[in-house]
């Protein structure tokens, strides 16, 4: 899809959770490719963090980036598969206003082709949550990789056309305006 480069580029102020039980920041592969994509984007990493395998760690945080006004999307990778440990998708699930359905569908496309059948393992998913944009992705840089190239990178560019997720920001909390 092309870009419309009359309009001007607009930085989103990004965020990037890791959920992880084994990993620290100075070895977040996954973490670091997303932190690298959207910096090489022209975007603003306005927070990192690595946070346990647990609800209410995610929760915490993320409610904490989008109440502080300085985050437009946060995008965490780790936690959305099936054992036991992986609680990303319940924990952002908790947070959405609404949901992201085309996000998980175009994920899936995509990893498929790379992955085959596998791809039915990750439960990626997004949503909005106080005009915040929320992206839950699977924990290894491949996912990362796949889902920042060939989602992520148009959907947060201004100048994507025929239409993206920024252009639409201003219009995410009218239901709060509303008398």
């Amino acid at each position: 899809m092309p870009l419309d480069e009359s309009r001007p580029f607009v930085p989103m102020r990004i965020a990037v959770l890791t959920v992880s039980d084994t990993r620290e920041l100075d070895d977040d592969v996954s973490g670091g490719v997303l932190a690298e994509r959207a910096n090489a984007a022209g975007h603003t990493l306005a927070a990192r963090a690595v946070v346990k395998d647990d609800v209410e760690a995610i929760v915490t945080t993320v409610r904490k980036w989008i109440a502080g006004g300085e985050v437009d999307v946060v995008i965490a990778t780790g936690g959305t598969g099936l054992t036991g440990r992986d609680v990303t998708p319940e924990a952002f699930r908790s947070l959405y206003e609404k949901e992201i359905d085309g996000f998980a569908v175009l994920f899936h496309q995509i990893s498929f082709a790379k992955i085959s059948t596998s791809t039915m393992q990750s439960r990626a998913s997004a949503g909005v949550a106080d005009g915040v944009y929320l992206f839950s992705l699977p924990g290894s840089p491949g996912a990362c990789k796949d889902a920042w190239d060939g989602i992520l990178c148009q959907q947060l560019d201004y100048r994507f056309r025929p239409c993206n997720l920024v252009e639409i920001m201003p219009r995410l909390e009218e239901h709060m305006r509303r008398s």
